[in-house]
């Protein structure tokens, strides 16, 4: 990098579901002209492919054996952020009750991982200005070497009423269980479970409003530039 131009900032931010990770992490890209990736979309994706094809989720090898067949591809316009699975938009099919109920099974299988962890660490080096990756094994597994590493946490009672919030009418108890459930799946899968690295930054959302966690990560990612 000639000229004294900024160097491209790599921004990690994992955290379990609920904390606010990807409105957090969309805002911050698009503020400081980052682009962004969600690697949960991905896993959707990889698991929502899995269901259509009529793949057995309960036998991680039939999943191991066709991991590397669907084409994912990620855009990273934190204004407007696109996946498709060969070329098909499955942007909206993979918030579906299907594909949520079934990603943790999917997403725990070690072949599964390796693929998605070699996408995201591709188009992690290939922004340009930087990036702002979200998930649950960045900081740890994908991108270890991140300049900064983020971990948003919250009470499980706020991450479910947030929840809840955005599936409209959900009940707020059940929610709650399912997203417990789903944090005991990830941090104890044996493949790059959901952790926070020991050189991350933690920064609890409980009682912040999306705007305060936005501002609060702003400038952590400015101080770490200005370091730079």
């Amino acid at each position: 990098m000639e000229n004294g131009a900024a160097q491209p900032v790599i921004v990690a931010i994992d955290g379990p579901s609920g904390t606010g990770k990807s409105s957090t992490s969309k805002a911050v890209a698009a503020q400081l002209g980052l682009s962004y990736l969600d690697t949960g979309a991905q896993y959707r994706a990889i698991t929502w492919w899995m269901v259509t094809n009529g793949i057995d989720i309960e036998d991680p090898s039939a999943i191991a054996a066709v991991a590397g067949k669907p084409e994912i591809v990620s855009g990273t316009d934190p204004q407007d952020p696109t996946i498709t699975v060969d070329g098909v938009d499955v942007a909206g099919p993979i918030r579906g009750q299907d594909v949520t109920s079934k990603v943790s099974a999917v997403s725990a299988v070690p072949e599964v991982r390796t693929r998605i962890t070699e996408l995201q660490r591709s188009i992690a080096a290939s922004a340009v200005t930087g990036i702002v990756v979200e998930g649950r094994d960045i900081g740890t597994t994908v991108l270890p070497d991140a300049d900064l590493k983020i971990f948003l946490t919250a009470s499980a009672e706020a991450r479910a009423a947030r929840r809840s919030g955005e599936l409209k009418g959900a009940d707020v108890h059940a929610t709650r269980e399912a997203l417990i459930k789903r944090d005991a799946a990830d941090a104890g899968r044996k493949t790059s479970p959901l952790a926070k690295a020991d050189d991350a930054v933690e920064v609890d959302t409980t009682d912040l409003t999306l705007q305060q966690v936005i501002e609060c990560v702003v400038t952590l990612v400015e101080e770490k530039r200005a370091g730079k």
